[in-house]
């Protein structure tokens, strides 16, 4: 029996919640398809920041280090000043184990609601690739004259040639395995010089897959396309600013951040991978039971296809979409089922036979493009 090393990394207010709720259901992908997980749980997150002062550090980055992959719930807590976690701990664990991909898949599935009237799972089927490592997220700010009515603050974006080319490279792999096609999403006509490089690098790489139909949009336009037309898009390739925007916004074209999947991912082997719903914390509902942990699912789903595991993870794809289509709302305390329960009713639809679900699964291409 195959047996893999992972890391998980509850973290704060409904991450515990629907960690469990995935950790349910992989236990059961497990039984049902003959390989072991060995999970080591890590205290990481706000509370733990507010007991120790700790957050990204050595000792803890190379135990992580040592595993294969990384399951991550959510982190944030009002107690704590906005910034510090994410750059101290999300975006310090990004860039050391050169997470070079965020990949974020936008798949409306069958029964499951969007406010986008109209819209049919047949035209709702595609893929972000969120460069992850730099852009205005990792580039250094400065304020002067500082608190007063003169104060000037200054923030800076890093784009690089080979920051670019890997996360580009990676999409136009993506697109031969799926539809064909990408679009690369920016706004060269006002940031220039980030946007020249970044049209060089996808036109560079372009020429050696011909068989990819590649176009433009820029990010403003993307914002009206996306919920309209979705089905114009295959694979969009984008800066990290752009994709933190557009992704949220597909997240509520497919039925909210409560079944959004997405990967951080190493793309040469040298560190883990992290798999986490794109929701936050969400403190307000902590221990309630409101919060739905298909997206945390769908995210476990996704780290066992990296692993290779794309049986179970089709599996729990197909178990996942079955539950929310019984499902009245996606979220709070109207879902006919809490937190515990939905997961409880996925793990056991996986053990079942599946239909595999319809379109172009990033299950299959987590798989394909490693």
């Amino acid at each position: 029996m195959k047996t893999y090393n992972i890391a998980a990394i509850p973290g704060d207010g409904i991450g515990p919640e629907v960690m469990d709720g995935s950790l349910k259901v992989l236990a059961a992908a497990q039984q049902a398809f003959g390989f072991a997980l060995q999970l080591t749980k890590y205290e990481a997150g706000a509370q733990h920041y507010l007991q120790t002062g700790e957050l990204w550090g050595p000792e803890l980055a190379e135990q992580l280090r040592g595993h294969e992959a990384i399951l991550f719930g959510a982190m944030g807590d009002p107690a704590v000043e906005p910034g510090i976690l994410e750059r101290g701990f999300i975006l310090a664990m990004r860039q050391e184990f050169e997470q070079a991909v965020n990949l974020r898949p936008v798949k409306l599935y069958p029964g499951v609601a969007t406010p986008i009237a109209g819209l049919t799972p047949e035209r709702c089927d595609l893929v972000i690739v969120r460069e992850n490592t730099e852009g205005a997220y990792v580039g250094q700010g400065s304020t002067i004259h500082a608190n007063t009515e003169h104060t000037v603050a200054v923030q800076e974006s890093v784009n690089t040639r080979a920051g670019i080319t890997r996360v580009v490279e990676y999409s136009f792999k993506l697109a031969a395995s799926r539809r064909g096609k990408l679009t690369l999403c920016h706004k060269k006509n006002i940031l220039i010089e980030a946007g020249k490089l970044w049209q060089e690098v996808v036109t560079q790489v372009g020429a050696r897959y011909p068989q990819v139909e590649v176009d433009y949009v820029h990010v403003d336009a993307m914002c009206f396309h996306l919920p309209v037309a979705p089905e114009r898009f295959d694979v969009v390739v984008t800066d990290n600013l752009f994709g933190d925007i557009i992704t949220d916004l597909g997240a509520v074209i497919q039925g909210g951040l409560g079944v959004a999947a997405s990967a951080n991912l190493n793309l040469d082997g040298s560190a883990p991978s992290m798999f986490e719903a794109i929701h936050g914390s969400a403190p307000d509902i902590a221990g309630k039971g409101w919060a739905n942990p298909v997206g945390a699912i769908l995210s476990a789903a996704m780290l066992l296809a990296h692993l290779g595991e794309t049986q179970a993870a089709l599996a729990i794809e197909s178990a996942a979409v079955h539950v929310l289509g019984e499902l009245p709302v996606l979220a709070g305390p109207d879902m006919g089922m809490d937190t515990a329960g939905i997961a409880e009713a996925i793990a056991l639809q996986v053990s079942q036979d599946f239909e595999k679900v319809g379109g172009h699964s990033v299950m299959n291409s987590l798989a394909e493009v490693r």
